[in-house]
């Protein structure tokens, strides 16, 4: 049976190794080609990327000074906003996807470390803490909904788990460590990406606005951002175009609800493990060796905590807090911008109605959910 394909942006190629005692192995020095073909193979493939990526920052310097002029919009918002439009008009050809890409993943995970920096470790504790009956009342919603309102709907199998962890958790992160392990379907993933990314750029939107009539304090917002948008992108763009220090708090609650994907992962490789049939891999019982660790722990993630240690240490000056938000907020824009520019309308064509429906009755679900239980535990 030919191995299944991994989730896109995770490179399992690795790095080939030299066999020795080859017909090289007794030169008495390597050939040109031999020594440089490593260094060019980067040097090519970070030419690739270059075209995209200036594109996406050419679009977050508009982005953002149309958010200095409208601010209630804010510049990340506009950054996605300016990105679809000119997709829809460029239609971007695969030479600039990677570096979209990029731009979307990378960049956007350097400035959560970068963000992480002007916040302290009492204050991700406390932020933690606090949001922690509302993470799991909403976590909760999310699962049980995607059971009743997938059966209702006839979206049964992996893509009503997809779509119900997405939603509960962190989006397409939680999708792609769901599917390591499940194994869904490419279309089924496909579908469950489709529907969170359509109902991201919605909350994007929407949720700073309703936010502003619904009177939320900046804290309060964070807290209904971080635990009712999917994905650490949409997140981080609403709660900093909401203004005040609602960017901060979401990105905190939004990073402390993405380590429920361990306990979630670790129940799913379990279950995986059993529903083999007999035989199969599953008859050789359950390995530790089966967790995606390293998608279940980003990188990202342990570099914000690290950031955060340093600041508390005094490592990083009060001064050069200002900066470093101006600057993750910038780079937030060029993320959100090449989120933007990869969109593919035929993609959420193709994950069909029935998908929608679920994130869609997912969403108001979590959503109202994550207010109702500020008001119950006094956060709202």
């Amino acid at each position: 049976m030919p191995p299944r394909p991994h989730p896109a942006g995770i490179d399992t190629t690795g790095t080939s190794k030299a066999t020795p005692g080859g017909a090289d192995s007794h030169s008495a020095a390597p050939t040109p080609r031999s020594a440089g073909t490593p260094l060019t193979t980067r040097v090519r493939r970070a030419g690739n990327g270059l075209p995209g990526f200036v594109l996406a920052v050419a679009v977050a310097v508009v982005a953002t000074f149309a958010g200095i002029e409208v601010p209630v919009v804010g510049g990340p918002v506009f950054g996605i906003v300016l990105g679809v439009l000119v997709a829809t008009v460029l239609r971007p050809g695969d030479r600039l996807r990677p570096g979209l890409a990029f731009a979307a993943r990378p960049v956007l995970q350097g400035s959560i470390v970068l963000l992480g920096a002007t916040l302290s470790l009492q204050q991700v504790a406390q932020v933690g803490r606090s949001s922690l009956p509302v993470m799991l009342g909403t976590l909760a919603v999310a699962l049980l909904g995607a059971c009743g309102l997938g059966r209702l709907l006839g979206v049964r199998g992996d893509t009503q788990l997809l779509i119900g962890v997405g939603t509960g958790i962190c989006g397409a992160s939680a999708i792609a460590a769901t599917q390591a392990v499940i194994r869904a379907k490419d279309s089924q993933v496909a579908y469950a990406i489709g529907t969170i990314f359509t109902f991201n750029i919605v909350a994007v939107l929407a949720f700073p606005q309703i936010g502003h009539l619904l009177h939320l304090t900046p804290h309060a917002f964070g807290l209904w951002a971080g635990t009712a948008i999917n994905d650490t992108s949409s997140v981080v763009a609403a709660a900093y175009a909401y203004g005040g220090d609602a960017g901060s708090y979401a990105v905190v609650v939004k990073l402390t609800r993405s380590l429920m994907i361990i306990p979630i992962v670790t129940a799913l490789t379990l279950w995986a493990a059993r529903r083999e049939p007999s035989g199969g891999q599953g008859s050789q019982g359950f390995s530790l060796r089966a967790l995606p660790w390293r998608k279940l722990v980003p990188v990202f993630l342990v570099g914000f905590v690290a950031a955060a240690a340093l600041n508390s240490a005094g490592v990083v000056p009060s001064s050069w807090h200002s900066a470093l938000t101006v600057t993750g907020t910038f780079l937030i824009t060029t993320a959100l911008a090449g989120i933007g520019l990869s969109l593919r309308l035929g993609d959420l064509r193709r994950a069909g109605i029935r998908p929608l429906l679920l994130g869609a009755g997912l969403w108001v679900l979590v959503a109202a959910a994550s207010l109702g239980l500020q008001a119950v535990t006094g956060t709202l």
